[in-house]
């Protein structure tokens, strides 16, 4: 069984928010990801709106309630409070019943998200948000960096899956092979202890045609969660070519599944 690829369309939303109306569709763009091979669809609603809104999110949800075999992922930060119509994003999980919810540490002045939970100190805040979600049967993965102690942790907590950040391994990938053969060993190591301790392993963030290849080498690895870099592909390669070429780097990873 391949990695799967869930597109993240926020920055579709990006482009429409730029201007007034509804263009372009991201409703439409969803159907065109999974019509070309998308195994899923992730959104990152944010409290500022400023891209992603929680109307889009029900819409998805509607969208993608006949399709089982695609994949809705929400991501966001659980303690982010209500704004305007943003009702927080387990409220929002709630009324949405996505089929996973990945909780992300951001805060509302980040650019986008660039670290994963302290579960030393946050565990007690999230643990009751992890119950509330897998009581409403929706998958939970903790956004984190591939820190071994910290995954541990993430298990205890009673998490379904982990999402490695892959940021700093983006970053390195024109610094020298010595220190991307470190990152990579970082989250080589941190995926085998996730698969060992019965956690799923995603990964994203800054995952792109060049350095995709390598990562998806990763054992155990369930699922990326692409957008930034996919929705930029598109814009040369059109968005049709970009997901199958995506796909195909996913489907010709050498053993992903397999544990070693």
């Amino acid at each position: 069984m391949s990695i799967a690829l869930s597109v993240n369309l926020n920055k579709i939303a990006l482009i429409r928010n730029s201007r007034e109306g509804n263009y372009p569709d991201l409703i439409e763009h969803a159907r065109a990801c999974i019509s070309h091979g998308a195994n899923g669809i992730t959104v990152h609603p944010r409290p500022d709106q400023r891209h992603v809104r929680p109307g889009d999110v029900l819409q998805l949800a509607e969208l993608l309630k006949p399709l089982p075999d695609i994949e809705f992922n929400v991501e966001g930060n659980p303690f982010a409070a209500q704004r305007g119509s943003y009702p927080g994003l387990t409220s929002l999980a709630e009324a949405a019943l996505p089929d996973q919810c990945t909780l992300v540490p951001d805060t509302d002045h980040q650019l986008t998200s660039d670290h994963g939970f302290d579960l030393t100190k946050t565990a007690d805040k999230l643990l009751p948000i992890i119950e509330k979600l897998k009581s409403l049967k929706i998958r939970v993965s903790l956004f984190m960096d591939p820190i071994p102690e910290q995954i541990e942790l993430a298990k205890q907590l009673g998490a379904d899956r982990i999402e490695l950040y892959t940021g700093p391994y983006a970053a390195a990938w024109n610094s020298g092979p010595d220190t991307l053969e470190n990152l990579y060993q970082q989250h080589r190591r941190a995926a085998l202890l996730a698969s060992e301790l019965g956690l799923g392993v995603n990964a994203g963030h800054d995952l792109n045609l060049h350095n995709l290849p390598r990562f998806s080498t990763i054992p155990g690895l369930k699922e990326v969660s692409i957008g930034h870099a996919l929705i930029v592909d598109a814009i040369t390669l059109g968005l049709a070519e970009t997901v199958k070429a995506y796909k195909a780097i996913l489907e010709s990873a050498t053993n992903p599944q397999e544990i070693s």
